[in-house]
């Protein structure tokens, strides 16, 4: 018997030996970059350079840049803290909790994942930081003991709290996604020739030897930091989500925000994932190692959880009505008829509708198509957190007060200045570190790879 139904789809495609694997993987980075790489690291690194220069501009000239006003005095900042933040769970979820389900797919993308959960994170806090308006002072939310006599921080502030979760998830993803790496360095520095390369390669893989005292321990260390990632996934979005959760304005103070932030991060993760990975296997020829199957098992991740993301939007409507509060239901009722119902139907269309269509197997197995999903889940993910903080804010108990927002040109710069960010260091990622975990490929070359799957069945034939 095996362990493995032959009627399996292979995960390697095109008879891949071991030695196949290393030459594809490392190539890239031995050999020169190919040409569409530095086309698109050039536009990327000036759109991250306009936006350092708005940055600059803001912590320069004051807050005031932003169109925030009395009423809405949050805005295009959280809106894109958050979105960020979610952005990097589909890499948690990918090597965490999908290691410790024993799903042989991830192998193929989750180091590529974890990088992108990094660089998001990093944007991430980026948001929170400079939306303090005084940047010196930032260190002044960590909670360090009597550095200001006896004043400590203030632990009820959900400024706090998310100090605390993104630094947390940071180091984790970070140590996870480095410990998989030293291996795959270890088999860089064997085969790089110039002696530059080498130091540095030998350098990142802190002399790896590959022995099986060496594997063991890996795999121990490994399925510790996914027992320690998984809580991870939850607890940080979580935590993001009591930032409104726990306050008393109408339309935030919802007990069901934890479970469906969750859910919705981990939707426009994937969907950020596919619009990576896509680009990347065709630039990078990894055609036969991220292949239509992982697309399609990515898909349904996205289909799960978007479908749980439009119940909660149900959810919503229905206790804001059932509750009958007349500010809750007003809250509602404006999101989706008030000036803003532009955003609100955006964010229902891309984000209830849009997974749906993952039902049908040619549309989910469909490259072209997915790639194009991908971005729109991603635009009606970004949409959400604008729907929740925008319009539950902008028309408060007082009529006189009420007002629209409009981002300035410094809020929009900021934004797609962070994307220029994101995709440079994504970029630079892809060319001097292994996409693919290639070791962890080669450990499933015998289950999953074509020629060997071929070899079962004509085992199960005889």
């Amino acid at each position: 018997m095996h362990s493995e139904s032959a009627i399996r789809e292979p995960l390697i495609l095109g008879h891949k030996t071991y030695h196949d694997i290393t030459a594809d993987i490392v190539g890239p980075i031995e050999n020169k970059a190919p040409r569409a790489w530095y086309v698109l690291l050039t536009i990327s690194s000036l759109i991250a350079l306009y936006g350092i220069g708005c940055i600059m501009y803001l912590i320069g000239t004051g807050i005031g840049v932003w169109g925030l006003n009395k009423t809405v005095d949050w805005a295009w900042d959280i809106t894109n803290f958050v979105w960020w933040v979610g952005i990097g769970h589909a890499g948690t979820l990918i090597s965490a909790v999908l290691l410790l389900f024993r799903q042989r797919w991830r192998m193929a993308i989750n180091r590529s994942a974890e990088a992108m959960t990094i660089f998001a994170v990093i944007m991430a806090a980026t948001f929170p930081v400079i939306h303090m308006g005084r940047v010196w002072m930032a260190y002044w939310v960590l909670p360090l003991p009597n550095t200001f006599g006896s004043l400590w921080v203030n632990f009820n502030s959900p400024l706090l709290w998310d100090v605390f979760a993104i630094s947390t998830y940071f180091t984790v993803s970070l140590v996870f996604w480095y410990i998989g790496l030293i291996p795959d360095f270890a088999t860089i520095r064997d085969r790089v020739t110039t002696k530059g390369m080498k130091r540095a390669y030998s350098i990142l893989s802190f002399g790896w030897t590959g022995n099986a005292k060496a594997w063991t321990r890996f795999e121990e260390v490994s399925l510790v930091l996914a027992g320690i990632a998984t809580p991870l996934v939850f607890s940080v979005h979580s935590v993001v989500s009591m930032d409104f959760a726990t306050s008393i304005v109408p339309g935030w103070h919802t007990t069901i925000f934890p479970p469906y932030f969750v859910s919705g991060a981990v939707f426009s993760g994937f969907a950020m994932v596919q619009t990576l990975l896509l680009v990347m296997r065709k630039v990078m020829k990894l055609e036969s190692y991220i292949t239509v199957k992982h697309v399609e098992y990515m898909n349904i991740v996205i289909i799960v959880t978007g479908s749980i993301v439009g119940v909660a939007y149900i959810t919503e409507l229905f206790i804001s009505w059932y509750s009958g509060v007349e500010y809750e239901s007003y809250a509602f009722i404006n999101r989706a008829t008030g000036p803003y119902w532009w955003s609100y139907w955006a964010m229902m269309t891309c984000n209830v509708v849009s997974p749906q269509v993952f039902w049908f197997k040619k549309l989910r197995t469909h490259l072209g198509f997915t790639f194009f999903m991908s971005i729109i889940v991603n635009i009606g993910m970004w949409f959400e957190r604008f729907v929740i903080i925008v319009t539950s804010l902008h028309r408060d108990y007082l009529p006189s007060s009420w007002t629209l927002f409009h981002p300035s040109w410094v809020d929009v710069g900021i934004f797609v200045g962070t994307l220029g960010i994101f995709f440079t260091l994504y970029l630079l990622f892809a060319r001097f570190f292994p996409v693919v975990a290639l070791n962890e490929m080669k450990s499933i070359l015998k289950m999953s790879g074509e020629s060997y799957k071929q070899q079962q069945a004509q085992h199960h034939h005889h």
